[in-house]
């Protein structure tokens, strides 16, 4: 469900920007290959998902939530999961492929978030988007393993938390506390009794007279 609904978004935030309705033209996230790229007839936006990795940003921590026994739930920290989509557009001229592809850097470098009305899925997460190079995987060497020539071409990164736990119920909370005291019997340390009754006085000492 994750990266359906991370690609619904997508179309819908470009089709609303572009614009880019369904009449007009189409958008794409099959892999651009020789056999896709003969049967592409209108001009269409393609987002190829090559990549997916864990994001280097910290997990996301979820606010506690009640659940349906009115007990509080919570889950731990979700990690954010990075996707790699190489972009490119295609149309019936080059010309008309380069007006189409910057138009679609231009609208995706407006944003850093996708706006809520794009995002139609309930996500745990705000979706992330921007641009950058990628050193490991070059546009040069996936246009040579997709089969197809060397086209223009921009790496969109685009980040979200995974729900990779589930929310389970929350430890019972200390609401107060409180201390209690009572009286001890008092013990002596072993051998020694206390002066009493029962203890013969001391000894007296013999008077002793002068002459």
């Amino acid at each position: 469900m994750l990266i359906p609904a991370v690609e619904d978004a997508l179309e819908a935030y470009l089709r609303r920007t572009l614009p880019l309705t369904d009449d007009i033209g189409d958008i794409s996230f099959d892999a651009p290959s020789g056999t896709w790229s003969a049967q592409v007839n209108r001009i269409t936006v393609n987002a190829f998902l090559y990549a997916v990795a864990r994001s280097s940003q910290p997990p996301r921590s979820s606010a506690p939530r009640a659940g349906a026994d009115g007990t509080i739930e919570r889950r731990a920290p979700l990690p954010l999961v990075q996707f790699s989509y190489l972009v490119s557009a295609w149309a019936g001229s080059v010309r008309d492929e380069h007006q189409l592809l910057g138009e679609v850097l231009t609208r995706l470098l407006a944003v850093q978030v996708l706006p809520e009305w794009a995002v139609e899925a309930e996500l745990s997460s705000s979706i992330q988007v921007a641009l950058a190079t990628d050193e490991m995987n070059r546009p040069r060497d996936l246009w040579g393993a997709l089969g197809g020539g060397l086209k223009a071409s921009f790496t969109l990164l685009v980040t979200v938390a995974s729900d990779a736990y589930d929310w389970e119920t929350a430890p019972t909370s200390v609401a107060d506390i409180s201390a209690r005291t009572s009286a001890m019997a008092r013990t002596e340390p072993s051998g020694v009794q206390p002066w009493g009754t029962d203890t013969p006085a001391p000894p007296q000492q013999p008077a002793v007279s002068g002459r």
